[in-house]
Parts: C-alpha cells; structure tokens; sequence
C-alpha cells in the first residue's frame, strides 16, 4: 500500500475541518447549552445532534465487532461511497477500477467526481479475478470497488480473489458489504487489522430494515475514518436518525429472526420460480434478492406493474439481458407475486 498521505488528495491532507461547538464541547458533562446559537425551546429537537455519534458508534461496535475509532456513519452508504471521491481522488487525474455490472452509485459518484471510471466485466458466473482488476489499474488508479454479495447479481465475489486483489493493490480497495448479513460468508470488516487499505461498507437499510432512517457504515483503519470525518459535514447524522438506530440496536435478535425468515423464503422462491415456463435461468444468490432470466423482461415487468407489484428490470444492465431482480418480501408478498406470474 502507497502511503495514506500519498492516496490522499493534497488539498484534502492540508484541509482544516470545520469545528462545530458540539465538537469542542465533547460530550463532556453539563446542563445548560450556551454555545451553539439553538432556539432553547423545543427541547429535545431544539439541539444539535452529536456530530461523531459517539453512544451509537459503542452499541454498533459490540455488535459488528468493530473498534469505534474505526467507524464512519454517513447518510445511507452513499455518503461514505461519495467521500472516498472526494477524500482519495483528484478530478481529471485519478481513476477507479471496478466489477461490472455492480451498484449503479459507484460509477454515478464517479462521474460527478470528474474520475475515469474502468469497469472489469464479471465472467459468465458473476465472477472476477485479482489479475483482471489488477490489469486495468495503473498508477493513477486510487479505488477498487468490489460489492460482495453483489448487486444486481446477487451472489458472492470469491473471497480468496478479494483478498489477492487488497494485497496486491496499492491503493485502497473498497468492499461493499450491504448485504452479508444473508450470506455464510465471514464479513471482511473483521479482517481490519491485517488490511489498512480496506475499506467495508455496510448498511441499516437492508437487513436491518431502517432504509428510511438512511444511516450507512464505513469500517476501516482509524487513519481513514479520521480523514473522512474531517471532509464529512459537521451534523451529518441527524438526531431521530440516530434515536431510531439506538431503538433496532436494542432488538438484535428480531433482525436474525427477519434474516432467517427471508432466507427461508428465498429458497421457496428460487424453486418456484424455475418452475415457470417463461423463467430461463435462476442465478444463484447470497443476497435478499434473486435475480432471474425470462423470456421477455419488459413484458413481465409491464403484466407485474398493471397488477400493482413492482419488481426491478436490469436488462440494460450489463450481462443482465432480459433479467428480472426479485426481492423477498413477506410470506404473504411473495404468494401474491408466485400468483401473478402463473397467471401470465
């Protein structure tokens, strides 16, 4: 790995972050809040939220097993997705590498960037090897995306290329981790003390079920977190954000209930839907999602809209012609789907 302070855009290693009150403060104890201009009427909604969310960083660190210091919290992944651009990329200059097809935010962030984009496209399994990323990388190459399990795919990226690939690279290897909490596989972000170049990315939107409080992780080393603190802005998770994440992390044995349940339900689904007449090919999958071939994807997708289901066409995805992607919802979603789709 290349230096942190060479990985780094120069400007960013020079930048003097914006030092809210809350963040002189430091959550020291006191009871009257005359520093930060706040209204003092409306309390609890009349202050500002912690600004490095320090009690929800010491629930998610017991459970994800993960150092506080070496946790980012932004607003849904694509906060963090954003600011490694921002953070270790210079536009015009720099470059990523990356699967392909994966999720869509990664070349969109990208382009707003200014920074070459260079996809890898998997192979007929969904899958890559270290050599093929490491081929398209040069010198100028910052980031490697990898998203495993990954999406619109659905299943896991060979752990063993994965790690090839953050030991041979030079720069910082970023792996999306939205959906392990469906897969067997063991979650990379527990592998931090051996990889500083890694960066994990996880989410309460999938597993969890809190997309609408949009509250995404980043793990890495504390010399990362600390540089996209600096960059992040000041109040960037906001306080019923915040209260509603402590209230699930209270509850984690309902989300390893919902996670079986749906991995139960996959299964069902997945026979299900081999046995319909117009299905080509059920892909297999580590996610909360399968992805299917059909005969005619914009025809099913069009009869499933009419009838009020929608499901997510990915045909101009690439290697993903006429291919459906299919959530798991409820017990009782997925039959009213299975009942539409013999129908038509």
């Amino acid at each position: 790995m290349r230096p942190l302070s060479e990985l780094t855009r120069p400007n960013i290693l020079k930048l003097k972050p914006y030092s809210s009150a809350r963040d002189e403060y430091g959550g020291k104890e006191a009871k009257i809040f005359l520093d930060a201009n706040e209204n003092p009427y409306n309390v609890p909604y009349n202050r500002y939220p912690d600004p490095l969310q320090r009690e929800l960083k010491e629930k998610i660190a017991k459970i994800k097993r993960v150092k506080e210091d070496r946790i980012f919290l932004g607003n849904g992944s694509d906060e963090a997705i954003d600011l490694a651009y921002r953070c270790f990329t210079r536009p015009g200059i720099d470059n990523v590498v990356a699967i392909e097809p994966t999720y869509g935010m990664y070349k969109v962030c990208a382009n707003i960037n200014d920074v070459e984009y260079r996809p890898v496209l998997l192979d007929d399994h969904f899958q890559t090897t270290a050599d093929r990323l490491l081929a398209r990388c040069n010198s100028k190459t910052k980031l490697i995306w990898i998203c495993s399990p990954n999406n619109p795919t659905g299943n896991n990226i060979r752990r063993e290329e994965i790690i090839k690939t953050i030991e041979r690279f030079d720069g910082l290897c970023v792996v999306d981790e939205a959906y392990s909490d469906f897969s067997s596989e063991v979650p990379l972000r527990l592998e931090l003390e051996k990889y500083p170049n890694l960066i994990v990315l996880n989410t309460f939107s999938k597993a969890w079920g809190c997309a609408a409080i949009r509250l995404g992780m980043a793990f890495a080393s504390h010399e990362i977190i600390e540089i996209f603190n600096k960059v992040k802005y000041p109040y960037n998770i906001n306080t019923l954000t915040q209260k509603q994440a402590l209230e699930i992390l209270k509850e984690p044995y309902d989300v390893e209930k919902w996670v079986k349940i749906i991995l139960i339900e996959r299964d069902r689904m997945i026979e299900a839907f081999k046995m319909l007449p117009f299905c080509i090919k059920t892909y297999p999958t580590d996610a909360n999602f399968v992805l299917i071939k059909v005969n005619d994807a914009q025809a099913v997708y069009n009869y499933l809209e009419a009838r009020g289901i929608i499901v997510r066409n990915r045909s101009k995805v690439a290697l993903c012609g006429n291919c459906l992607r299919i959530t798991i919802g409820r017990k009782s979603e997925n039959n009213e789907l299975l009942s539409a789709l013999r129908q038509y």
